[in-house]
């Protein structure tokens, strides 16, 4: 009777550990994505001031890449939210969100070095290097594309059997 007492005793035990656990994890993902919130409204709000602010003294085209690739790190900030917000719902981690993070990462600095690119025509050497960089996160693009549509028909796969043994049952 002892012996079953203090199992049970420790099945509480567990339990409430885990609710302590599940709590401080879910805090944890709430202060993230507040502070995913919270930057991705301060980087907006410096693209509209970027904007405004350099339209007047700066060549429109360098504003808009400045204005671009802040814009593309918006898309980050908010793919990450997406993340967390993903992990809250099903506590658990999902791939894609982050794999798609890296995507909007490469085409960010795609977008960047092949404009800095255009600029090191001139210098042999540093051109070859900036196009090697261009195709290899190029390369990265594609990849972490073929990445992304894996785990879609994997998922897709899981889907169709679970919904064949419903059918059988």
């Amino acid at each position: 009777m002892a012996e079953q007492d203090e199992t049970e005793h420790e099945e509480d035990r567990q339990r409430f550990a885990d609710r302590v656990l599940s709590f401080a994890e879910d805090a944890v993902y709430w202060a993230i994505a507040v502070v995913l919130l919270a930057g991705s409204v301060a980087l907006l709000v410096a693209q509209v001031n970027t904007i405004i602010r350099g339209l007047g003294n700066s060549p429109t085209s360098a504003v808009m890449l400045e204005v671009l690739d802040g814009l593309l790190l918006i898309f980050i900030f908010v793919e990450l939210l997406y993340a967390v917000r993903t992990s809250l719902r099903s506590h658990e981690i999902v791939a894609e969100p982050f794999l798609i993070v890296g995507i909007l990462a490469c085409i960010k600095e795609i977008v960047v070095m092949s404009v800095e690119a255009a600029k090191l025509v001139p210098n042999g050497p540093e051109f070859a290097r900036a196009i090697v960089q261009v195709g290899v996160l190029g390369a990265l693009v594609l990849i972490l594309t073929l990445s992304i549509f894996v785990l879609r028909v994997q998922r897709h796969g899981a889907r169709d059997d679970a919904a064949e043994v419903a059918d059988e049952n």
